[in-house]
C-alpha cells in the first residue's frame, strides 16, 4: 500500500505541474466529515490535508460536512457546495439514514442525486461506503449495503467500500472501541488517523483524476 501511495502521488505531481492550480476537493458529509467531538485539527478533514501534503499532493480540501445530515440533507445542499471551484467532491453519507433506519431505496435516490448533480457540474467523485448493521434485518442490509458499489458503477465514480476501514481490529473488538469516542459512534483522533490512512489513496486517486482533466 505504501508503494501504490509513493507512486500515486509522484504521478500526481506530474499531472499536478500541468494543472498549475491546486486541486479543490469538497467533502460532503455528516459529522463524522465535519469533525464531531473533536479539536478542529483532529477532524477528518485536516487530517486528510496533512496526508495529502505528506504526499506531496497540492489540495484545497474544504469541510462540507454537516453534523446529523441525512442523504437528504446532502442532496438538498450539493448544489451550494459545488461552486466553481470545485475539481471534486468526497461524499460520504449514509451513517444517519442508518440511525434513523430511512429506506435503502430512499437513501440511494439521494445518493442519485448528489452524483447527478455532480456529473452535470463535471466534477469527480469518489462515493464512500457505509455498511448497515444487523439489527434492522438481512434483507435491509443487503439492500443498504449494495446502493454504493452500485452507484459508482451506474456514475463511473471513484469507490471506497467502507468509511471506517481503517478501523478493523480482526477479531478483537476492544481495540475498535479503544479508537472511538464515548458515543461509540464517531472516531477519536486516533481512529481518525486510520481511516484517513486507509481513505488516503483513494483520495489522492480522486485528486489525480481531477487534474488529469
Amino acid at each position: 500500500m505504501l508503494r501504490k501511495s509513493i507512486l500515486a502521488g509522484t504521478f500526481f505531481v506530474l499531472a499536478q505541474a500541468a494543472h498549475a492550480e491546486p486541486v479543490v476537493i469538497a467533502a460532503l458529509g455528516d459529522s463524522l466529515t465535519q469533525g464531531y467531538g473533536l479539536v478542529e485539527p483532529d477532524g477528518f478533514v485536516p487530517q486528510m490535508r496533512d496526508w495529502l501534503a505528506e504526499q506531496g499532493a497540492e489540495v484545497q480540501l474544504i469541510n462540507a460536512g454537516v453534523s446529523g445530515d441525512t442523504t437528504a440533507g446532502g442532496a438538498a445542499r450539493v448544489g451550494w457546495t459545488l461552486t466553481p471551484e470545485v475539481d471534486a467532491m468526497i461524499v460520504a453519507l449514509g451513517g444517519n439514514d442508518l440511525l434513523r433506519g430511512i429506506a435503502p431505496e430512499v437513501a440511494r435516490a439521494n445518493l442519485a442525486r448528489i452524483l447527478d448533480a455532480a456529473e452535470t457540474a463535471d466534477v469527480e467523485v469518489l462515493l464512500v461506503g457505509m455498511q448497515a448493521p444487523g439489527n434492522y434485518g438481512p434483507d435491509y442490509k443487503v439492500e443498504f449495503d449494495a446502493i454504493y458499489p452500485e452507484l459508482a458503477a451506474e456514475f463511473d465514480t471513484l469507490y471506497a467500500e467502507d468509511f471506517f476501514a481503517g478501523l478493523e481490529a480482526g477479531d478483537d473488538p476492544a481495540a475498535a472501541r479503544e479508537m472511538m469516542q464515548a458515543d461509540g459512534i464517531h472516531p477519536n483522533a486516533e481512529g481518525v488517523e486510520r481511516i484517513v490512512a486507509a481513505l488516503g489513496p483513494h483520495v489522492l486517486e480522486l485528486a489525480e483524476r481531477a487534474a488529469g482533466e
